[in-house]
């Protein structure tokens, strides 16, 4: 009995010491998906040594494969390896996540106060940050993730697409267009599989998780068609925009434009200043959601739309990194996977590109002063390497002022 105890209590030791490593991490991890890689990587494998470096570089390509929200994906999984399980992931994905959500949640409760000439100056200028960021983040997908002609045709063929049909259907038919397309234009030969750690995940629990990311994934829509439950519609619009993500965060733009704005749930002006804000706060993209559902035009809105979103859009990509992990090391070394990897990699370029002009470019753009503001944070992301939260923060006052 003593051994039980002695083993129960340093297992919640060593959950608290995830979440308050985490935690840290959330509140001082600027600079995007990338960034927190590199951040992860000096926290636990150089300094705490909880992994080492091939069973990470493995961990991040596990989770670089699955759509999700890359960063967060790592984090769970190094809590549920150092936590001794699930709640151990949990406790990482709330230390990392919380910080930026409350944030997120105290500007959406404050925007009514910037209902004045300066105030919508700031948010027209958080507009433009948004300008900025995204064409940063097309600049930098569009040159990792389609460095050939068949990728960039793939790329072109999924912008034509996302355009032509628009919507939901436009995304997911340009997506699932690319997988195919990768099959059969980029295939190349498959690396050797590098070590992966033993996560205490069982294959019985993995089938589960991804059994429940399938329910969730199909049933919702059909229970929305047969009731017309708002809740639960507000539900699978950010489960499906988390489901759906491949290739960095800032591909959940366009998912969740179609998903809160093009219904009406968040006018386009709020969403974008929404989109701009996020990115002077510290930990995941994805806590924009957070904001999203505060402000939302239709209940639920405030502190309970702002949770709901954060947990609907967060759940898919956790329930497909644990139930993965039992399975990577065999699914990593199919050549179909990886092509059909590469193939939608590039899709979602095009689609980024797509949304880039609209609602982004569309909506921020009135005037000649707002091309060279735009254009001004775009220089300063990608050649003058400025952090996001100094873009922020020039454009808008940039706004303000003018």
């Amino acid at each position: 009995m003593t051994g039980e105890n002695d083993e129960a209590a340093s297992r919640g030791s060593r959950i608290a010491e995830v979440f308050r490593v985490f935690l840290q991490l959330g509140l001082t991890s600027f600079g995007g998906p990338i960034a927190h890689l590199g951040y992860f990587r000096d926290a636990f494998v150089v300094r705490r040594k909880w992994i080492d470096d091939a069973g990470y570089a493995d961990l991040v390509a596990l989770c670089q494969f699955l759509p999700g929200p890359a960063s967060s994906q790592v984090g769970f999984s190094l809590g549920v390896l150092r936590g001794g399980g699930l709640v151990g992931g949990l406790a990482a994905w709330a230390g990392f996540t919380l910080p930026s959500a409350l944030l997120l949640l105290v500007f959406a409760l404050g925007a009514g106060a910037l209902d004045n000439p300066v105030g919508q100056g700031i948010l027209h200028g958080l507009k433009l940050v948004a300008v900025a960021v995204v064409a940063q983040a097309l600049w930098g997908m569009a040159r990792t993730l389609t460095p050939d002609r068949q990728r960039i045709a793939i790329a072109l063929g999924a912008l034509l697409l996302a355009t032509l049909v628009g919507g939901w259907f436009g995304q997911v038919g340009a997506i699932a267009a690319g997988a195919v397309a990768g099959l059969f234009l980029c295939r190349s030969e498959a690396g050797e599989p590098s070590f992966h750690p033993a996560f205490p995940v069982s294959r019985r629990a993995g089938t589960a998780a991804l059994a429940l990311f399938s329910i969730l994934l199909l049933l919702p829509p059909l229970l929305v068609a047969w009731t017309g439950n708002h809740a639960l519609a507000f539900f699978d619009a950010f489960y499906r925009s988390g489901a759906l993500v491949f290739g960095g965060g800032h591909v959940v733009l366009p998912l969740l434009e179609n998903a809160v704005a093009a219904p009406g749930w968040v006018p386009v002006q709020d969403f974008l200043a929404g989109y701009g804000a996020a990115q002077a706060v510290p930990g995941p993209l994805f806590t924009f959601a957070a904001y999203l559902g505060a402000v939302s035009g239709v209940v639920p809105n405030g502190l309970l739309g702002a949770s709901l979103a954060l947990v609907a859009i967060f759940l898919p990509g956790l329930l497909l990194v644990y139930g993965a992990l039992p399975f990577w090391d065999k699914l990593r070394g199919l050549p179909k996977a990886q092509a059909a990897m590469r193939g939608t990699n590039a899709a979602v370029v095009g689609i980024l590109a797509a949304a880039f002009y609209d609602p982004v470019l569309t909506s921020a753009i009135t005037g000649p002063l707002d091309v060279l503001l735009g254009l001004g944070g775009f220089l300063l992301l990608v050649f003058a390497k400025a952090p996001p939260w100094v873009v922020v923060l020039l454009l808008a006052a940039a706004g303000a002022v003018a």
